[in-house]
This record gives C-alpha cells, structure tokens and sequence, in this order.
C-alpha cells in the first residue's frame, strides 16, 4: 500500500454499529415547527435502545432530509447534527461515534467530528464516481482527506464501494473500486453495502473487496445484515452496520428495539 496505513478506526470488541437514522433537520420538507425538539428526543432514545442491547458504537445519519443535497447540505442541517451528536456521545454506555452526512459532504461531517470529538466519518463516494438520484457524485477524496489533516487527524474515513442506491460509471470494476478506495484515496475502512437501505450485499461480493485489499483495513457491511445473513457476511466482514433489523418490525421508519439489537449482538458473536 501506498503510504503508512492508520490502524483501525474502530474499536474491535464492537463487531456491529448502530444507525441512529435522525428525523428531518430543520429545512428538510418533512421537517415540522418542533423539528429539532424531536430529532434529539428520537437520537437520544434510539442511542439508548442500542447500548440496552448491547451496541455502544454509533453513527449519526441524516436518514430523513431526502431529498439530498449531493455534496454541501449547508449550516441548518450541520448545525442540527451537532447537537445530535453532542447529546448521543453524552450518554453512558456510548463509546464511539460516527457522522454520516448524505449525500455526499464528508468536509460537514469532518466538521461536525471535529466539534463532537466524533471518531469515524462515512464517506458514500470517496473516490470514483457514481451515478445517483441526486446526478453524477465525483469523490473528492483530496479534498477530505487534506481537511481531516488539518481539523481531526484522528478520525477515521470509512469509504462505500459501489455504494448503494447507486450505479458506477461504465466499465468500474469492484475490486478496482476498492484498492482506489485505500491505495489511492488512503480510506481507513472499506464499506460494502447491497442496492438499497436495507438490501443487503451478497457473500461474493464481500468477499470480493476482502480479496482486493487484503487484511490492510477494516470491511464493513454497510446494508442489510440480519440474523438470517449474519454468519454468511461476516465469514468476509470484520462488522457490520445495523438499522433496519434492529427497529420495531424491522421498518427503518420505526424506533430500535433493544431486543432486536440483544438478538443481532448475539447472532454476531456466533459468527
């Protein structure tokens, strides 16, 4: 690899994070008059649902804005975030945070890691290109990566391959996507997800990226993990990134159960 490789950016007892999928921030379409009294109530609680089963890594989403701003989402929705973050990294039982800015604007989630003190950033398109509902994201991996020297050298970049809701530019292949992700774009984590939130990835394909890079970083499962799949993607994965499977009913539209999150913790450790 190209360069000093930055060890793992997150902690190995924890082999799943939770999505703290945030209600509208204030100026999102659904976002109503009381938007940020319950975003925080819902971030708070579902932090506090996850770490009651047994997940004490998070990651912050702006999951309800849709539609998304391709890159910059501007001061409104960062400034919401924050406090987001803030009030989830407060909380017992929470030792690590992540910050997920969609679509695309990885320098407002390293700004927000830096105020927080958060741990990782997600970073849908890191380097490459993909074809969107919000048009053609280019990775601007020069640029986050310069900003992470500057404002937080200690937050890790966990990058997407091919991400979800997405198609590649004609003629990328996967295991090209992946090494450009770490050998060039210098990502400190690699994120494989399926075709949509909630889908998840299959074996192959994660075995795939694992065949790409090695064991020079972290692979996650960035949709989609159940306990149906657990032992299948993380025979290849290293952890996985929980949502959908750990709400009431499985409906990414619901609070977390913390005994949807007991049960994926458990099915995880078997594996």
């Amino acid at each position: 690899m190209e360069g000093q490789q930055m060890p793992s950016p997150l902690d190995p007892k924890d082999r799943l994070i939770g999505v703290l999928h945030l209600l509208p921030t204030p100026g999102a379409p659904i976002a109503g008059e009381d938007a940020m009294a319950s975003l925080v109530a819902r971030a708070v609680a579902d932090a506090q649902a996850y770490v009651a089963g047994g997940i004490s890594t998070l990651v912050v989403e702006n999951y309800h804005d849709a539609p998304f701003f391709k890159d910059e989402v501007g001061p409104a929705t960062c400034a919401a975030m924050t406090v987001a973050a803030a009030r989830v990294l407060a909380l017992t039982g929470v030792d690590s945070l992540g910050i997920n800015v969609l679509r695309n604007d990885a320098r407002g989630a390293l700004g927000i890691a830096a105020a927080v003190g958060a741990d990782f950033i997600r970073v849908n398109v890191h380097t490459g290109s993909m074809y969107t509902d919000q048009g053609l994201i280019e990775g601007r991996s020069a640029d986050t990566m310069r900003q992470r020297a500057a404002l937080c050298p200690r937050v890790r970049v966990l990058a997407d391959v091919h991400v979800k809701h997405a198609t590649p530019v004609a003629g990328e292949v996967l295991e090209d996507a992946a090494r450009d992700a770490v050998h060039r774009g210098r990502a400190d984590g690699l994120i494989v997800s399926g075709v949509a939130t909630g889908a998840p990835p299959s074996a192959e394909r994660v075995e795939r990226v694992r065949h790409a890079v090695g064991d020079s970083v972290p692979i996650l499962i960035g949709s989609g993990f159940n306990l149906e799949n657990a032992g299948a993607l993380l025979a290849h994965a290293d952890r996985a990134i929980v949502g959908t499977a750990a709400k009431q009913d499985g409906d990414v539209l619901a609070s977390v159960d913390p005994d949807r999150v007991r049960a994926l913790v458990a099915a995880a450790a078997c594996t």
